[in-house]
């Protein structure tokens, strides 16, 4: 019997995935405690309790009704073996039945070992009042806060082994095919007062330290303590993803994460890892446990595509790139957007493919197309490919110089306050301030551009314009940009929205080809790191035709990776 793959769960920022609706306490807590009953919407008494899943402390003999598995059963009564006993009208357990309305009953014995059982809620606020909601009263700092995101994927993939059950019957929908292992990369909660290594379910090295909401970990609920990465998260992102994968302990990788970020994660990682190894992403737009909840299909559905090898060619290497799985589709994380908050809300982009394949009820995945843009270990500007120092831009008085900006650690790790800076400006048609207005209108530009001077190195912009092209119709904006790329910042020129063509280069610009404005920006950074900023003039407004020429030498660099990426 040859051993299951490992794959690893890789636990990314404000993940509805990985958030639990808030734990309330159950009416059963609530009558035991004489605390007021939690009552429906319109004041009548709940019929249920919700139950949640929990751990047993000790074991527990219960009696299962027979025939209460499906309102059905009793109709084929005579297909079934005998009950182990029946119950009396005072509730005691018989091997035999004593009267007519005894009831049919199993006996089993619960254990702990046996796993998570849905259970009421019994839990209370220290000062004996129930909770309703994720915080001790409504805008409660922090520390009067619980978490309601997992820390980790361990326990998200243990509720789907115990209680998601596959089309015919069967659990275990992931340790069948699989060995998870899970890491904390950007994680969505965090261990405040730390945790030992002896508890950790991640494979990382002594105790987690205390950690801090921001820095450490990232949330979107309590939404007053809402918090999200910055843009140096990039460089954390890539590094950790790439010592994970080259272990070599693992078939492939799941990264979960927000549901508006994921798409713009996974192209990350699709232009920055040198791995020809698979990623595939998922989110939900549901938090785990809600009714209908689609987080743990879109895993199952990842942990299928990768033991499937259904992305391996012939060589060996995945020849798909980083995709996200999302109800059943196999996109490219090129192409791949969110559309709307609901289950099959995510789209294509660039109107010329980006669905590859999908996840099918009882067979195989299977892929239709292939990406023709270069990915993972094919790609010109990942990790390996970056140097270890590029040219930035400094300014000294009126004087513009390059100078060695360092990218990366001497173990090849991308450093963190390395990563450019990218600024996406939007242009619309009747933009202009006036018949007659010039740059110096363009305030929020102008801005930019000192700020970038001043504290950015590696710096530069993505312009949304018209489609398909990406020209622009606010003229005093455009020949500010142009100035900019004539100070050292390479601009990017895209289509509005979702751009169905290909927009182009020229005047020292270059095109987008049919990416997002969001996907040419992290495309745009991978650049900057790979080839470092452009030659600026002496005079950004008067270069000369040497100047000229050698910026747009760089240009046709950066050109080339738009082209082909």
């Amino acid at each position: 019997m040859t051993d299951k793959p490992k794959i690893a769960h890789l636990s990314g920022s404000n993940a509805t995935i990985s958030n639990s609706p808030p734990l309330v306490t159950s009416n059963k807590a609530r009558q035991k405690y004489g605390l007021p009953l939690r009552n429906n919407f319109d004041g009548s008494p709940q019929r249920y309790d919700v139950l949640r899943p929990q751990r047993l402390a000790a074991p527990a003999k219960v009696y299962v009704e027979q025939f209460s598995a499906h309102p059905l059963e009793s109709d084929a009564a005579e297909l079934y073996g005998p009950p182990d006993g029946y119950l009396d009208r005072d509730g005691k357990f018989h091997k035999s039945r004593q009267s007519e309305g005894d009831r049919p009953v199993y006996e089993v014995e619960l254990a702990p070992e046996d796993g998570l059982y849905p259970l009421p809620y019994m839990a209370r606020q220290a000062d004996g009042t129930a909770w309703e909601d994720d915080c001790a009263f409504p805008g409660a700092p922090a520390e009067k806060s619980r978490q309601p995101y997992y820390p980790d994927g361990s326990q998200i993939f243990e509720e789907i082994d115990r209680f998601g059950i596959s089309e015919n019957g069967m659990g275990n929908l992931v340790s069948a095919r699989a060995n998870m292992e899970f890491f904390r990369v950007l994680p969505s909660s965090g261990y405040t007062k730390g945790q030992p290594a002896d508890q950790r379910t991640d494979q990382g090295n002594g105790d987690i330290s205390p950690e801090t909401l921001g820095q450490d970990y990232f949330v979107y609920r309590p939404r007053h303590l809402s918090v999200s990465p910055p843009r140096p998260a990039l460089a954390r992102i890539a590094n950790e993803v790439q010592r994970i994968l080259d272990t070599g302990d693992y078939l492939g990788a799941i990264w979960t994460q927000g549901s508006p970020r994921i798409e713009e994660t996974l192209y990350w990682l699709n232009i920055l890892l040198d791995t020809t190894l698979p990623v595939c992403g998922n989110a939900a737009q549901r938090p785990h446990g809600e009714i209908s909840n689609d987080g743990p299909k879109n895993l199952v559905d990842s942990v299928e595509f990768i033991t499937s090898r259904v992305w391996q060619g012939d060589d060996g290497r995945n020849k798909v790139g980083t995709v996200v799985i999302q109800e059943q589709q196999i996109f490219s994380s090129r192409e791949v957007q969110k559309g709307d908050a609901r289950p099959g809300g995510y789209i294509t982009t660039g109107g010329h493919g980006g669905l590859l394949g999908a996840v099918r009820h009882a067979a195989p995945p299977v892929l239709t197309y292939l990406p023709g843009a270069k990915h993972t270990w094919q790609s010109e500007v990942n990790r390996t490919r970056i140097p270890n120092s590029v040219d930035g831009i400094t300014q000294s008085g009126n004087t513009l110089a390059l100078t060695e900006i360092q990218v990366k650690n001497p173990d090849g790790t991308l450093i963190d306050s390395a990563v450019p800076h990218v600024s996406i400006v939007k242009d619309g048609n009747y933009s202009a301030d006036s018949f007659d207005s010039g740059p110096e209108r363009e305030v929020d530009t102008l801005a930019q551009i000192e700020d970038n001077l001043k504290n950015n190195p590696l710096s530069g912009f993505v312009i949304e314009g018209q489609s398909p092209y990406g020209s622009m119709t606010n003229k005093p904006r455009e020949r500010l940009l142009a100035r900019a790329i004539r100070c050292g910042m390479p601009v990017v020129r895209v289509g509005r929205g979702n751009n169905e063509g290909f927009s182009s280069g020229g005047g020292g610009f270059i095109g987008g080809s049919n990416l997002t404005a969001t996907k040419a920006r992290l495309l745009l950074i991978a650049c900057l790191l790979r080839f470092g900023a452009l030659p600026p003039a002496a005079d950004p407004d008067n270069p000369t035709d040497d100047e000229a020429a050698a910026i747009d030498a760089k240009v046709a660099d950066y050109q080339k990776i738009f082209d082909t990426h």
